[in-house]
């Protein structure tokens, strides 16, 4: 639904560019386009007509790129063009084809603001993609009509070829931003590969129309047309093969995440499992490198939870466990970790913090499972959490400091339970 601060689409940065670039496209005919050119146009219309026409039927049997827009045959007319009227008449000819197909569109539904900015957008760019491409091949000594292949000619074409390829790839790539897209997924590997083979099918194309009769050049046509169809249903059965490559990656690479989330979580209260609780602080006291610095952890663990099971039902056991976890998760930083140990029990990192830090945390994480309301388990519940906390110092390893984070855990269960219970560990 369109919102009072849009911009109207004339007004868009890709519509502006298109209009833009068909005038300056128009004012380049205008400009650089010799009087003898114009001339030859009119001369031979139904050479002009037939490479109109030949034009529109390059790009009718194309087929639509892989991220944006559409891929066709139209080099093998675009250059032909050139090596048989010149670049002036094969610029319009050209041009006149791009600004004429896209308004086919309106039959399959398209509005017809968007094939309007489509057509001026094709026009003007391929209008000077030959323009670009031609006047340097006859500035470089390439012939028109081109009669024969040789040593003179060769760089010519090369370079008609591969300005025309540039032109048209930064023209698009320029759009395609503009429109809001990624400039990077325009190029393609199968179709720029496909329109520098078109350039070299048109090299052919102009030798055969200039040198051969009318009847063979209808047989090679014939055979070029075919030969255009068969690699466009390649093309677009390459598409659905990519397509399906491509999904069933990314269905891949989804359950990979799934699994490794499986192995790494706790399938009922969602937090960290034990295994990479391990890691985690096998990772965090590595990292140290024999110097001390701030890290400590607690182990906590739910008070009289067996006779919440023996009392209420596992399901209620495993509500409470749930509503602990959001509790612990929720009252504390970002960078801690927060971990399922065992069955009611959570391992708790705190790296940056000391003893003195970790206890004044776990003093919080105590209240606020004390003070929550537990009378969605049952009416008559209460609950509360004990905690045992220890901290880093150099050369202690996990094992040790977790054991110690464990006897201090028994201290709070033999001091009453619901407390924490603390001490840092001393240097040998």
């Amino acid at each position: 639904m369109p919102t009072a601060n849009r911009k109207p689409e004339w007004l868009r940065a890709d519509f502006v560019f298109a209009v833009g670039l068909f005038i300056a496209a128009l004012g380049a005919l205008w400009a650089v386009a010799p009087a003898p050119q114009w001339t030859l146009l009119v001369e031979r219309w139904e050479t002009a007509l037939f490479f109109f026409a030949f034009g529109l039927f390059t790009i009718v049997v194309g087929f639509p790129h892989p991220s944006f827009g559409h891929v066709s045959f139209d080099r093998v007319a675009q250059v032909a063009s050139v090596l048989v009227l010149g670049p002036v008449a094969g610029a319009i000819v050209n041009g006149a084809a791009s600004l004429v197909f896209p308004w086919s569109r309106l039959g399959r539904g398209k509005r017809w603001f968007a094939v309007g900015r489509a057509a001026l957008m094709n026009s003007g760019l391929m209008t000077l993609v030959v323009l670009a491409g031609g006047f340097l091949y006859t500035a470089l000594g390439g012939s028109v009509p081109l009669q024969s292949l040789d040593r003179s000619v060769a760089g010519p074409l090369v370079v008609l070829v591969v300005v025309m390829q540039l032109t048209n790839h930064a023209g698009m790539a320029l759009y395609v931003y503009l429109h809001g897209g990624r400039p990077g997924e325009q190029f393609n590997v199968f179709t720029t590969g496909l329109e520098i083979v078109s350039g070299l099918i048109a090299v052919i194309v102009a030798l055969i129309f200039n040198r051969l009769e009318l009847a063979v050049f209808v047989v090679f046509l014939v055979v070029l047309g075919v030969g255009m169809f068969a690699i466009k249903q390649f093309a677009i059965i390459r598409q659905k093969l990519e397509m399906i490559v491509d999904e069933r990656t990314r269905a891949l690479q989804e359950k990979s995440r799934e699994l490794e989330r499986q192995a790494t979580q706790d399938k009922l209260t969602g937090l960290y499992n034990r295994r990479y609780a391990d890691d985690y602080l096998n990772r965090q006291l590595g990292s140290a490198g024999g110097v001390t610095r701030p890290f400590a952890v607690a182990l906590a663990d739910i008070d009289h939870f067996k006779a919440v099971n023996d009392h209420y039902s596992h399901a209620q056991g495993d509500q409470v466990l749930v509503r602990v976890a959001q509790l612990l998760t929720a009252n504390c930083r970002a960078v801690d970790m927060v971990a399922r140990y065992g069955g009611e029990e959570f391992l708790l990192c705190f790296p940056g913090i000391d003893l003195a830090g970790a206890a004044e945390s776990c003093e919080r994480l105590r209240g606020a499972v004390e003070a929550a309301d537990w009378s969605f388990v049952a009416a008559d519940i209460f609950i509360t959490i004990s905690f045992g906390i220890a901290e880093n110092r150099a050369g202690i390893d996990a094992s040790s400091l977790l054991a110690l984070a464990d006897d201090r855990l028994y201290d709070a269960k033999r001091a009453g339970r619901n407390r924490v219970a603390g001490a840092a560990v001393k240097m040998t």
